[in-house]
């Protein structure tokens, strides 16, 4: 006869997802051991089994996407072929926003979530946090037997409502450790835990209150509303260059501030936050906390603290700070929103100032985009009414706008084997005898982009790219822009082996800074660029002696584009105008508009009158044109009408796939797989697959396909079908860019 208890069902585990920062489709499930059944809940940082290895992961839930974006439900697994959980660590758990904000990319992108969680965790485990310090308080009555001393008497008269470290209650008492060890041995004094100070200081919203009239007195109003409206919205700030969006955004981080919530600056470049720090500390008494590439192990760990407890009330940061863990996000600021370096290229490829705004609507926050000159993306949601719109047609102050002027090479080239014209030539020349500074841009690092063999025309190409190797003379070494190779300036021609035939091609910075060596002999330079300028405080040094008149010249490429205030700056040389209008991409006429009026934008920004002098082959060209009449809306009025009709975007969407591997063969035949697969219909339509313009990049052979829908038609579901329909090998890669802002 079967006993009873054989007959009774087998208690049921707890099954838990665990979200690992590896590349799978969807979390790994696991069973959750007695131990901890009852203390293991959604954001918790565990370690599980993975094979023979351990690995951490986050306890994941099912978020609620769109219905487009919603990927499908990974399989069925039986109970009995789940693993335990091994352990869960003392680690603060991921908000549960951020895991939403975390799914919600990754189903955006189709990227796995766990590479989308790794740039999260991977900060999150970054360092261990340090034991808090121990502190005294008073604790019983001294006994009747202690002979209160002097010196006890003077630790016990410092003591205060709040724990006090040893060290600091023997120096406010004048006291030594041994008395107050004394004390403590008795019962009069206690031990207790201290709580950690917060590393950031709280900003005064009230600090140091600009003052604000017409146009920017509007604007800070309406921002300020948008944040006490406690809402999502999105507000387009538009001003050109010197109109103070600036000061008027920090209004609304003040009223963010006075509500208890958390702000979050994005900038596009790590170097702008020297000047802009500045700004802020002026403007609040405190500085923000700061979050990028450049930050040592021990300050991401206190920022990544800081944000979940919300004792960081302002963060600034690059583009991976929007993984931070906000406990309370009242605000998401984009500057300069316009700028491409917003959008990753590699790994995840996400558009931070699209990722911002979602990041924005899941904390019920309002969300801001600032630009002097705004993607037509970002333009066009604004003039169909998705998007508020501020505009700031005037400097502040009452500066002017610079003048600017074309100077045609054909009819004014410079001497042979030089690159700046003579008009130009002289109107440095005149600046910098006035007492004021002036800029030359040329958005090209080191000293010539190409150098070939006068005899045989060899050209100096990259092993691992289809690319040239730029010459950097100062270094004697010729380099690859795109994978970092390196190697020394030959002797001797590699092709025909002739001697000391080689030549640089072209100009770069360094050559600029040359040729103005000998034109300006008496000027004092200073070269911007990312070669030159490691990190903030380097920044910050420049932004000083330029401020501080140490400098006449300043030579620099797209670094010196972006924000900055240089208020003895009167002349901007653009050496190459025409440079980034060629090639495929369709957004070059746009890109070109916005760098070049950005970046004669630092002239005339105080009382002197700014001049801007654009050297062009193509003086008739619309950017051009544009340029020169000021009139940046009515270029881009244009620029839409001619996206419109084939949907391009911002009308149409676009993703593409990008097919490489080591093997020429495998990548073209994956491509053509993929092409045959292709998906159709109305309103779809697929190019390619050709070649990508960077052919090869770090070894890899590369294809490309360019899906392109109408603006209705979500591209993420065709995009799962189509590549779900082609198996393909390990030794291929398909890397999916929604969204793409460049095509090499």
């Amino acid at each position: 006869m079967v006993q009873s208890s054989l007959l009774e069902p087998l208690p049921t585990r707890k099954r838990v997802a665990v979200l690992l920062p590896l590349p799978f489709p969807y979390p790994l499930e696991y069973v959750v051991p007695a131990g901890l059944s009852d203390s293991l809940a959604p954001g918790d940082v565990v370690v599980v089994p993975l094979g023979a290895r351990r690995e951490t992961g986050v306890v994941w839930e099912q978020t609620t996407l769109p219905p487009e974006l919603t990927p499908p439900p990974p399989p069925e697994i039986a109970s009995t072929r789940l693993r335990p959980v091994k352990e869960k660590l003392d680690l603060p758990p991921v908000p549960r926003a951020l895991r939403q904000f975390i799914d919600w990319v990754a189903a955006y992108t189709l990227a796995p979530p766990g590479m989308v969680l790794a740039m999260a965790l991977r900060s999150h485990m970054r360092g261990t946090q340090g034991a808090p310090a121990a502190g005294w308080v008073r604790g019983e009555d001294p006994p009747a037997t202690l002979r209160m001393t002097p010196s006890r008497k003077a630790v016990l008269g410092a003591l205060g409502e709040t724990p006090m470290t040893t060290a600091a209650l023997s120096e406010k008492a004048g006291a030594g450790a041994a008395v107050i060890r004394g004390l403590a041995d008795a019962g009069v004094l206690r031990s207790v835990l201290m709580a950690a100070p917060s590393p950031f200081a709280v900003p005064d919203a009230g600090h140091r209150l600009p003052v604000l009239e017409g146009e920017q007195d509007f604007a800070a109003r309406e921002l300020r509303a948008r944040v006490a409206e406690r809402a999502f919205s999105v507000t387009l700030l538009e001003g050109v260059t010197g109109s103070g969006k600036t000061e008027i955004y920090l209004e609304a981080v003040a009223e963010c501030l006075a509500a208890g919530r958390q702000a979050l600056v994005l900038l596009p470049e790590i170097a702008l936050s020297a000047q802009w720090m500045d700004r802020f500390t002026k403007r609040f008494g405190a500085r923000p906390a700061v979050w990028h590439s450049e930050i040592g192990q021990r300050a991401r760990r206190l920022t990544w603290n800081a944000c979940a407890d919300g004792s960081a009330r302002v963060v600034v940061g690059a583009r991976s700070a929007l993984f931070l863990p906000f406990r309370d996000p009242g605000l998401v600021i984009v500057d300069e929103e316009h700028e491409a370096i917003f959008k990753q290229e590699e790994g995840v490829m996400y558009n931070a100032r699209d990722m911002a705004i979602v990041r924005a609507r899941l904390a019920g926050a309002p969300a801001v985009l600032v630009s002097a000159t705004p993607s037509l993306e970002t333009l066009n949601n604004a003039e169909t009414g998705r998007y508020r719109h501020l505009v700031l047609p005037s400097r502040h102050g009452g500066a002017s706008m610079p003048e600017t002027r074309l100077i045609d090479m054909r009819e004014a080239p410079p001497p042979k084997g030089q690159f700046l014209s003579p008009v130009l030539v002289e109107a440095v020349k005149s600046t910098l005898a006035r007492g004021e500074q002036a800029m030359l841009f040329l958005n090209r690092r080191g000293y010539a982009p190409l150098t070939l063999c006068r005899k045989c025309g060899h050209r100096m190409e990259c092993p691992n790219c289809t690319s040239w190797l730029v010459e950097h003379r100062k270094r004697r070494v010729l380099c690859c822009h795109y994978c970092e190779y390196v190697t020394p300036v030959p002797e001797t021609c590699p092709a025909c082996e002739a001697e000391h035939s080689l030549t640089a091609i072209g100009p770069g910075i360094e050559r600029i800074t040359e040729e103005s060596g000998e034109a300006f002999p008496e000027a004092r330079i200073l070269v911007m660029a990312s070669d030159t300028i490691s990190g903030p405080a380097a920044t910050a040094e420049a932004v000083a002696k330029i401020s501080r008149r140490e400098v006449d010249l300043i030579i620099g490429t797209q670094i010196v584009a972006k924000g900055w205030h240089f208020p003895h700056l009167t002349l901007v040389g653009v050496v190459d105008a025409d440079l980034g209008l060629g090639g495929a991409d369709l957004r070059a006429g746009e890109r070109t508009m916005q760098l070049l009026h950005q970046v004669g934008g630092r002239a005339g920004r105080a009382e002197a009158p700014g001049e801007v002098l654009l050297q062009s082959f193509a003086p008739d060209h619309p950017v051009m044109q544009a340029l020169i009449s000021g009139d940046f809306a009515a270029f881009m009025a244009e620029e839409a009408e001619q996206r419109r009709p084939g949907f391009w975007p911002p009308f149409g969407r676009l993703a593409a796939l990008i097919i490489s591997s080591e093997s020429a063969d495998a990548a073209q035949n994956a491509a053509r797989a993929l092409g045959r697969a292709a998906p159709y219909g109305e309103g779809i339509e697929v190019m390619g697959p050709v070649p990508a313009p960077l052919a090869i990049l770090r070894g890899r052979h590369r294809q490309r396909l360019l899906l392109r829908t109408q603006r209705t038609i979500a591209v993420q579901p065709i995009l799962r079908r189509w590549l779900a329909e082609v198996p393909l090998t390990s030794a291929v890669r398909v890397d999916v860019d929604v969204d793409p802002v460049s095509f090499l």
